[in-house]
C-alpha cells in the first residue's frame, strides 16, 4: 500500500514538472508586450464605453427635449387647426352673407337702372310734347332741350314781357297756356321757374331795383299766370331769380345780352320711387 502511495506521488511530481515549462527571455518580452497592448486596449475601450454613455446620455437629453418641442408643436397646431376652422367657419359666414347682400345690391341696381331708364325714356317723351305744343314759338326765341336728365324750355324775354317789363304780354300768355296744357297731363313732373337777366344796370323801374329785383319778380309773374290762369297746380311750381350771375354767353353784345335776358322753366320728373329706393 505505501508503494502505490509513494508511486502516486512520484507521478504526480513528474507531471508537474514536466508542465512547468521555462521561458526565454524573447518569449517572455512577447508576453509582456502582449499584456501591455491587452492593457492599452483595455483603457481604450474603458474611454469609448464611457464617451458612448456620455453620447448616449445627451441623445437621450435631446431626445426628451425634441419630444417636449415636438409635444409643443402639436399643441399649437392643434390650436392652429382649431381657430382655422373657426375662420375658416366665420369666413364661409361672411362669404355667404357678402354674397346675399350684393345679390340684393344687384337687384336694388337692375330697379334703379329701370327707374332711370323710364325717366329718361318719360323725358324725351315730354320733350317731344313741348316741342310740338309750342312749334309755332321757336322763331321767337322757344328753345326745348334736355340737360342732366330735366327738360328746360327756355323764352327769351322779348316772347314775354315788353321791355323792362314784369308783365306778361298776350305773345308770351299764348305760349305759356300752350306750355300749361302739356304740364297738366303730366301731374308726376316738377316746375322749377327761373328768371335771368343780363348784366345791364337797372335804370328807372320804380319798385325793381336791381336785377336781382326784375329776375326774380318775372319768375313769380310767370308762375302766377300758370297757376291762376292756365289751372296748373301751384304744389308743383318753384319760383327762383338767378339775376345776372348764369348767363348762356358774355354781354358782350346786344345780341348775346338779349339770349341772357330769358325765362327758363325747367321740368324734372319727381324722384319718390328712385328715392325711397335708395334709401333702402
Amino acid at each position: 500500500m505505501k508503494r502505490i502511495i509513494l508511486f502516486l506521488f512520484a507521478g504526480l511530481f513528474a507531471s508537474a514538472f514536466s508542465a512547468c515549462v521555462v521561458l526565454s527571455p524573447k518569449k517572455y518580452k512577447a508576453l509582456l508586450s502582449k499584456q501591455d497592448s491587452l492593457n492599452n486596449g483595455w483603457t481604450e475601450s474603458q474611454l469609448k464605453n464611457e464617451n458612448l454613455e456620455s453620447l448616449i446620455a445627451k441623445l437621450r437629453k435631446d431626445t426628451t427635449g425634441l419630444s417636449s418641442a415636438l409635444n409643443d408643436l402639436k399643441s399649437k397646431y392643434s390650436d392652429m387647426d382649431n381657430n382655422y376652422s373657426k375662420l375658416r367657419s366665420n369666413s364661409s359666414n361672411e362669404i355667404n352673407k357678402l354674397s346675399a347682400d350684393l345679390k340684393k345690391r344687384e337687384q336694388r341696381l337692375k330697379e334703379v337702372e329701370e327707374i332711370l331708364r323710364k325717366r329718361d325714356a318719360a323725358t324725351n317723351q315730354l320733350k317731344e310734347k313741348l316741342q310740338q305744343a309750342l312749334l309755332g314759338f321757336t322763331k321767337n326765341g322757344l328753345t326745348v332741350e334736355i340737360k342732366n336728365g330735366k327738360v328746360y324750355v327756355s323764352l327769351t324775354d322779348k316772347l314775354l314781357f315788353p321791355s323792362g317789363s314784369i308783365i306778361i304780354d298776350e305773345k308770351g300768355k299764348q305760349a305759356l297756356t300752350q306750355l300749361a296744357e302739356v304740364l297738366k297731363q303730366q301731374p308726376e313732373i316738377n316746375i322749377a321757374v327761373e328768371g335771368h337777366t343780363d348784366s345791364q344796370k337797372i335804370n328807372n323801374l320804380g319798385q325793381i331795383k336791381d336785377n336781382w329785383d326784375l329776375s326774380v319778380l318775372r319768375s313769380t309773374s310767370v308762375v302766377r299766370y300758370l297757376t291762376e290762369v292756365a289751372k296748373v297746380e301751384p304744389v308743383r311750381m318753384t319760383a327762383t331769380g338767378k339775376g345776372e350771375f348764369q348767363p348762356l354767353g358774355p354781354n358782350t353784345s346786344a345780341e348775346s345780352r338779349s339770349k341772357n335776358r330769358r325765362i327758363e322753366i325747367v321740368l324734372s320728373p319727381k324722384l319718390d320711387e328712385l328715392y325711397d329706393l335708395i334709401k333702402q
